[in-house]
């Protein structure tokens, strides 16, 4: 049994299932569980259990070796889903059947899954030992496939653990040149240079090659590794500084992954965009990510994708300890590239211990390691961390960073970050040097626009946004038990003040609102109703969350300049707010020590501050502010904390509903887009029966109106309606010696070739089968054979080319006819009876001897009583006596009438 097949091979199993029996349905069932394993496990395991049925059929070495297949089947699914134990137990369980059975084939692939539930393990020697024996087992065998593939998989597993020699092993064996492969061989050879390219910082050259490698696995069943390819092509990009495009791969394999349930795939697709949100300053939506990433990945944790993700963890502010243990990870993994990340991560934070000789010790390190190992952004990542050691000293940090700008230039379509040429362009201002400075900051700016795209930032929100979609619907019961507390603490303080007596009324009238801006006004109504507010402002966490920006504010009657404020700035008692969760209140006895005073607002007395939360989100915070000194005692903030609650609870709703909004815009698309997929043939992509019998009414109508304009000239030639019934000769013969898919090739032609004849305004429509109708619009009757001999020349004169390559002449034949039939009687008959006439003249042609067009007209002595069913059953006879005329290119040859 191949190790790989395609999709059209399967496909064809498929449609062959229904019609097999006996010991070929035992065997077509166990291909396709074997060869759906990843592509659709939990059908396999259906195909498998009713292969089970049909055993008895097979020989008994036979049935012995097809059981060991199922299990090695399981074994992988097991895998697939983290159980690594279970799935080890079950493949050495199918690996002694195989043995007994002297099955080398089942023992070579038995060998490959345990290789690779080593790497998921982080046991690169077990690794190395299982996939040598795969290796021998297929060789043995004989297999080509197999042979090549387990070999370019150990030149993968060689570059992550040296570079240089594995290349130097592999480059002879394994070259560009792929032409005349398996395309599942050609794709592992594809992703063993990518990533050789990859670890080279070739990165662009290593996109090409894993892009070939990520169809390749596509189209093989191989869904575990285009997800991961998926990630490695983001992972690329984003070394290029290209982050939309790393979003949008990161995305496809995110996509791919999370209907799959599978850890290994869907955290590394969470720890990679993690990381591109990173570089695009969504840093806590990164941080939520990466968190997320790290407890799915956690049953894989000696994997390569488990220690990426702490390495990724390690950003400025990790600690020594995380580093200390990303570098005994990566000795355990035997791959290099992990040891300079390690002791790049530990000289940072042993200089924010202010160990500054230690910490310049392990830089250097990591310096000598980087280029040891030939890793570009290796070695400017710790020239980085030399010149943060040394930051105050202006010019040994430009000779560092220097040093790193001038290894970017070496590295084709790498894009220099924004904030490294801005750290250059302050010490060389440090410096005094500031036409210097303002060149590099010129560069710095026009770096950012490139990397940090609106489109790239929209793309990591939404990314955002879609994973925390994913978690509403469990807040959903909390939001609803927030909202009752509160209604039932506006009710206790109801009973308990006449002043609080239309608290409820007033938190549902805030609630009822689902646009931020009325919430707005709501609240602004109601706090200058119930409290003394001269200063009234709503400043609404950024999506970042690193800063508040004012969304509302009012003061004594007149709008508050915009104002954005750092989270982290001491200054200010909204981000102080924000921090703390809590309130604040501040009373100050004399005007003129108003601290922290916002720039174009008065200075106030009594300052109230408040947290807008849900549960534990935090989505901003609530002022209120008086000129009166003590204004706010405990009823006025109790009344305050029960509108902050109901204004979050309101503003919550109004982004939710705002996001509902989008949805159903989204979904009336998809709306759409599905139902012009039910007017499409799904395999020429040509309208179908559905849209023509939808339109044709309406053409119809046309025609009779421009009949029935009195002003219209009687030689207009653009009234009439043509409708062409073609069928391709002798079809069946196609599919019974080339079979369906050659079929379907031939389908597809036989479209492109009516679309050079007819003009875009007409239908081209499948009818069924092999027969098409078109639809003609606003045509001269008098050229329709014209266009009739066009149809037959270009079936004809051209070879149709299936998909092995075979050339095959075919023919079509055409029968036509027009509408109005009668133009002096424009309603004597239906446009369907006109079809009827158009398959007469389709019929007349295929039974005179096909490849020939034929057309019925009426004269202009025929009867209009009952001339349909006279044409249809008597047409011979109208022929005869003159009522209608037959117009074909059949030639001499004998007419045959139905």
């Amino acid at each position: 049994m191949d190790l790989l097949a395609l999709d059209d091979e399967l496909a064809q199993w498929e449609a062959d299932l229904p019609q097999a029996e006996g010991e070929v349905r035992l065997q077509l069932l166990s291909r396709l569980a074997w060869h759906l394993r990843q592509r659709d496990p939990a059908r396999a395991a259906q195909l498998i259990e009713e292969a089970r049925a049909f055993a008895f059929l097979a020989p008994p070495a036979g049935r012995r070796v097809l059981a060991a297949r199922w299990d090695l089947v399981q074994a992988e699914a097991h895998w697939l889903g983290g159980q690594l134990d279970a799935a080890a137990a079950v493949a050495e369980q199918a690996m002694l059947a195989f043995a007994r059975q002297h099955d080398r084939l089942g023992a070579a692939d038995t060998h490959a899954l345990l290789a690779w539930i080593a790497v998921d393990r982080g046991d690169s020697a077990g690794c190395d030992n299982e996939l040598a024996l795969a290796i021998a087992d297929a060789r043995a065998a004989g297999d080509a496939m197999r042979i090549d593939i387990f070999e370019s998989l150990a030149a993968l597993f060689g570059v992550f653990r040296n570079a240089a020699a594995a290349n130097e092993r592999w480059s002879k064996r394994f070259t560009p040149e792929l032409s005349g492969k398996h395309p599942a061989v050609a794709g592992w050879i594809a992703d063993y240079l990518g990533t050789a390219a990859f670890q080279g910082a070739e990165f662009g050259r290593a996109i090409s090659h894993l892009m070939a490698a990520f169809e390749a696995a596509r189209i093989s069943g191989q869904l575990r590794r285009a997800i991961i390819l998926a990630t490695n092509i983001g992972n690329a990009f984003t070394r290029l500084n290209a982050h939309d495009a790393a979003l949008e791969w990161m995305q496809r394999g995110l996509e791919l992954a999370r209907p799959t349930g599978w850890p290994m795939c869907i955290g590394l697709c969470q720890m990679q965009a993690a990381e591109t949100m990173r570089h695009l300053g969504q840093r806590q939506a990164a941080k939520g990510l990466l968190r997320d990433a790290l407890q799915v990945l956690a049953p894989l944790s000696g994997s390569r994708a488990f220690v990426m993700a702490l390495e990724y963890q390690g950003d400025h502010a990790a600690a020594l300890a995380s580093f200390r243990e990303l570098e005994q990870r990566g000795h355990a993994l035997a791959q290099s590239d992990f040891h300079s990340c390690a002791r790049r991560g530990q000289a940072h934070a042993l200089a924010g211990l202010g160990k500054l000789p230690e910490a310049q010790a392990a830089a250097e390190s990591a310096l000598a390691l980087a280029r040891e190992l030939n890793d570009p952004l290796g070695q400017m990542a710790a020239l980085r961390v030399l010149a943060d050691i040394h930051a105050g000293n202006s010019l040994a940090v430009l000779q560092y960073l220097r040093e790193a700008l001038a290894i970017t230039a070496n590295i084709e379509g790498y894009i220099v970050p924004g904030e490294l040429l801005d750290t250059v362009a302050r010490e060389y201002a440090a410096l005094g040097n500031f036409e210097r400075a303002y060149e590099i900051s010129v560069q710095a700016n026009a770096a950012r626009d490139r990397t940090h795209s609106q489109e790239a930032t929209n793309r990591a929100i939404a990314m955002q946004v879609q994973h925390q979609t994913e978690r509403a619907q469990t807040e959903g019961e909390h939001h609803r038990q927030l909202a009752a507390a509160e209604a039932q603490r506006a009710e206790v303080l109801a009973q308990t003040s006449a002043t609080l007596s239309h608290l409820s009324a007033v938190g549902q009238e805030i609630a009822a609102q689902l646009d931020t801006s009325a919430v707005f006004r709501a609240l602004d109504r109601h706090v200058h109703s119930l409290l003394d507010s001269t200063h009234f402002s709503i400043f609404l966490l950024e999506p970042g969350g690193d800063s508040l920006t004012c969304a509302f504010g009012v003061e004594v009657g007149l709008p508050l300049p915009a104002t954005r404020i750092a989270l982290s700035d001491p200054h200010f008692n909204t981000a102080r707010c924000v921090r703390e969760r809590s309130e604040i209140l501040i009373e100050i006895e004399d005007k003129s020590d108003t601290p922290n005073l916002i720039p174009g607002t008065l200075p106030t007395l009594t300052l109230l501050f408040a947290p807008l939360t849900i549960g534990e989100r935090v989505l901003g915070v609530m002022t209120v502010q008086s000129m009166l000194p003590r204004a706010y005692g405990e009823r006025e903030r109790l009344i305050f904390r029960t509108l902050c609650a109901y204004g979050a609870i309101a503003l919550d709703n109004a982004a939710a509903q705002a996001q509902l909004l989008e949805k159903n815009l989204e979904l009336e698309r998809a709306y759409k887009a599905l139902e012009d997929v039910s007017l499409t043939d799904q395999l020429t992509g040509l309208r179908n029966r559905r849209f023509f019998l939808q339109h044709v009414e309406s053409d119809v109508a046309l025609s009779l109106r421009a009949y029935d304009d009195p002003s219209a000239s009687a030689a207009a030639n653009d009234r009439d309606l043509v409708f062409y019934m073609v069928d391709l000769d002798h079809f069946k013969d196609v599919n019974d010696r080339h079979g369906h898919a050659a079929g379907d090739s031939v389908l597809v032609q036989m479209k492109d070739r009516l679309r050079e004849v007819f003009r875009e305004s007409d239908y081209l429509v499948r009818w069924g089968g092999e027969e098409f109708l078109v639809l003609a619009r606003a045509t001269d009757r008098s050229e329709a054979h014209v266009v009739a001999e066009r149809i037959r020349q270009a079936v004809a004169a051209r070879d149709f080319v299936l998909p092995d390559g075979t050339h095959l002449e075919r023919t079509c034949s055409i029968g036509f006819a027009c509408y109005p039939f009668l133009p002096a009687q424009p309603r004597l008959m239906s446009w369907s009876q006109v079809v009827e006439l158009a398959d007469l003249g389709l019929y007349i042609s295929k039974h005179s001897g096909r490849d020939a067009w034929t057309a019925v007209y009426a004269t202009d002595t025929a009867q209009p009583a009952e001339l349909f069913p006279r044409l249809v059953h008597q047409l011979s006879a109208c022929v005869e006596r003159g009522e209608a005329r037959i117009v074909t290119s059949l030639g001499e040859r004998t007419i045959i009438c139905p």
